[in-house]
């Protein structure tokens, strides 16, 4: 239960410096897998030296005692970790392993050695051996998913990580005190008072500005800061990318966020009438499509429910016309009526878009629910004069539509623009006028900039959709560049 919840924990306690990628959760669930392996070897040969109940119990208080520890060793260490790797250029891969390795390998090391031991000291007759194993790795495995579930649904995104770790501490602290003698009682005693007591603090400090929120929801970790400008910013895990702004007094933010209240006027739809957001987060173009355009109806949709509250809360997430849905894009999408004159998607877990979002049987179904002329919009984030992702989304999405162009309007994001109907900078250049006025210049342009797709990528399917290697090795391209 405790090697399993603190994999759990672990891949969360790394998140806001190296982020939830794939190669964090790799890293996280091969240094714990290790770990047992070592562990499995490490206590056959102790257990048969010392066949002593007494010393298994001291083991799993040795194992106890140090992962009450990994809480308060965390923010120092992977702070220094963070800093200590990017100046060797070596980012989230190393980082992260290193991060891991040094935070939990040791604890889950020992408790990996309690199975063997435990089995040496159960089995006292050799005709009943394959019974007791048999026995003991089924309450192993039952324990390792109440481990599992008991972290991800109820300690993380109620008690937070910090405490998560110390409540499995004080479950083994218990356990080992039960069969080395109450005298020992004073250890979960003192685990006790630091999971009552544990402050919890700033998980981890702004580079600049000042952290007004932060949480870890069931999702990710989130937090927001205010910049010395007074601008708001909605960071998730590692805080690479910038999920929301707010810019209070105005509704334009001078980013990517803009692009998608002037892009349906290259269809000709410069009064969208419905639209979907899918990846609303705390609602930036959702508040703007509230001002601009008060009577479009706006459905939001967002995985983390807990962002809309956070929108509303320090981002002036204000739209009478908008209706939230704490979803998953895609089957919202497919459940959904239909009808919309544009269709917004921007669901990044940086650095990586969902794959089930990136293939040609999603924009199929995004074709399927546009109204007549309508368009989809795709926020392509990248680093920095690389443009695999965006060759690959674009010729994935003209598998779909007869016309895809691109925006670039950051030099880290692209915007993308699929539609069955003509679409073209000309078209949007014709319809300024009927655009609000504040967003007159932003349509222009992005009519001086809208251009074709880029050619070259490939075709990708919900069969094969390769977006995390391919993110990969452009971020590998973009460290050593």
């Amino acid at each position: 239960m405790a090697s399993l919840g603190a994999e759990i924990a672990a891949a969360r306690l790394l998140a806001p410096y190296f982020g939830a990628s794939t190669i964090v959760w790799a890293n996280t669930i091969g240094v714990v897998l290790v770990a047992l392996s070592v562990g499995y070897w490490f206590g056959g040969r102790v257990a048969d030296r010392y066949p002593s109940l007494r010393a298994l119990c001291g083991l799993v208080l040795g194992a106890a005692v140090l992962m009450a520890l990994v809480p308060f060793a965390a923010k120092p260490f992977l702070g220094f970790s963070v800093d200590a790797f990017e100046s060797i250029s070596v980012g989230g891969f190393l980082g992260s392993l290193f991060g891991v390795l040094i935070l939990v390998a040791v604890p889950v090391t020992l408790l990996g050695a309690a199975s063997p031991w435990a089995i040496r000291l159960a089995v006292a007759e050799v005709e009943r051996s394959g019974e007791v194993a048999g026995r003991l790795y089924a309450i192993s495995t039952a324990g390792s998913l109440f481990g599992t579930m008991i972290a991800a649904l109820l300690l993380i995104p109620f008690a937070g990580t910090q405490r998560t770790f110390l409540a499995f501490a004080l479950a083994l602290a218990l356990v080992a005190a039960a069969g080395l003698g109450w005298r020992l009682a004073v250890v979960p005693v003192a685990l006790l008072a630091a999971l009552v007591v544990v402050p919890q603090g700033t998980i981890k400090a702004a580079d600049t500005g000042r952290v007004l929120y932060e949480a870890q929801t069931t999702q990710q970790y989130v937090r927001v800061v205010e910049q010395p400008d007074g601008d708001r910013v909605l960071e998730l895990n590692e805080g690479q990318a910038i999920h929301s702004l707010y810019r209070p007094g105005s509704y334009l933010t001078g980013d990517y966020w803009d692009g998608n209240l002037v892009l349906p006027a290259a269809s000709g739809r410069a009064l969208p009438r419905r639209v979907a957001i899918l990846g609303n987060a705390a609602g930036t173009v959702a508040r703007a499509y509230g001002r601009f355009f008060p009577r479009a109806s706006v459905d939001a949709v967002e995985i983390d429910a807990e962002l809309t509250d956070i929108g509303r809360r320090f981002f002036d997430l204000r739209n009478p016309r908008m209706r939230t849905f704490a979803e998953d894009a895609r089957p919202w999408l497919e459940r959904s009526a239909g009808g919309y004159d544009a269709i917004m998607v921007d669901a990044y877990r940086q650095p990586y878009i969902p794959f089930y979002l990136a293939t040609r049987e999603f924009f199929a179904l995004a074709r399927d629910r546009l109204a007549p002329g309508g368009v989809v919009i795709v926020n392509v984030g990248h680093p920095e004069g690389n443009d695999d992702l965006e060759r690959v989304l674009g010729r994935t999405m003209a598998a779909a539509f007869p016309q895809v162009l691109r925006d670039p309007i950051e030099p880290t994001n692209t915007l993308l623009v699929g539609s069955d109907a003509p679409i073209s900078g000309g078209r949007l250049r014709a319809d300024l006028g009927a655009l609000p006025a504040p967003l007159r210049e932003t349509g222009a342009e992005a009519a001086r900039s809208l251009a074709p797709r880029l050619r070259g990528g490939e075709v990708y399917t919900d069969d094969r959709a390769p977006v995390e290697w391919l993110i990969d090795s452009s971020l590998l391209g973009y460290a050593e560049g």
